[in-house]
């Protein structure tokens, strides 16, 4: 009972309404007295944020902070791809003929998370890492490989939550939710950057301008406030870290794996 209760009132409120007067409220100006009191809950290090936290205008505007300079190093090994954000790793693996397997008990197809895209056949025995962002975590998203944007878009969807709940109790949350899907061609293949909305996530946004071409490490989207990140590479194209698995944490620019033809 208490199971179906709480799906229930996740279902009721994932309608984008909920999002955008969340989102309302954490532009606000009003929003700034809470920052120090969400960055203490949530043991924020705000001495890794940019600016001092009395000069963040609004929740929303601490909560997509840069960091300073130099707090999270690229890993500069030749060809390496890294995690574009920092995240709880809750899903990786080998894909299996177009299927992600055991995400949080649940298996998702290609078709599904990419929207039947005509690029889906590149995918369907590449590899595959599902990057849970918590509040706590920073939540600018940065290019996996230095290369090409060469297509990117927007799925509309739902917004549930993408956490330990959503993702084990509700069906299918990261191919049901709101996605803005970026392609990027690389020395050796392409990889797939799926940006994954969450419950009171009121949108993802690209930086301005949008680059073109991107090193890697480069800034690329935010997060206004916490989601997950499905990061897939090209059949064959990618050697993983052994040492990486579920639960693992990682950070923005550490090493994923080799970008290399197998």
């Amino acid at each position: 009972m208490t199971r179906w209760l709480l799906r229930m009132m996740t279902e009721l409120s994932s309608r984008k309404f909920v999002s955008r007067m969340t989102g309302r409220f954490a532009k606000s100006s009003f929003s700034r007295r809470f920052i120090a009191r969400f960055a203490a809950t949530y043991k924020i290090p705000i001495e890794d944020a940019e600016k001092r936290i009395d000069e963040y205008v609004s929740l929303n505007d601490f909560f997509t902070r840069r960091l300073k300079p130099g707090r999270r190093p690229i890993d500069a090994t030749p060809s390496a791809l890294v995690s574009p954000v920092d995240a709880l790793i809750t899903g990786c693996g080998v894909i299996e003929d177009g299927m992600l397997l055991q995400v949080k008990g649940q298996d998702y197809t290609i078709e599904e998370l990419l929207n039947e895209s005509p690029r889906l056949s590149q995918y369907r025995h590449g590899y595959f890492w599902v990057l849970y962002l918590s509040p706590t975590d920073y939540h600018r998203i940065h290019s996996p490989c230095e290369g090409e944007i060469v297509e990117t878009e927007h799925i509309p969807g739902r917004v549930y939550p993408v956490n330990e709940f959503g993702l084990t109790k509700m069906r299918r949350v990261l191919s049901r939710n709101e996605r803005l899907v970026t392609y990027i061609r690389n020395d050796v293949g392409e990889a797939a950057v799926v940006k994954v909305g969450a419950l009171n996530v009121s949108s993802i946004r690209y930086v301005e301008p949008m680059p073109k071409t991107l090193g890697r490490g480069d800034e690329l989207a935010y997060f206004e406030f916490g989601s997950t990140i499905v990061l897939l590479t090209e059949d064959g194209t990618l050697v993983p870290r052994s040492d990486l698995k579920t639960g693992s944490k990682v950070v923005m620019g550490e090493k994923l794996g080799t970008l290399t033809v197998r």
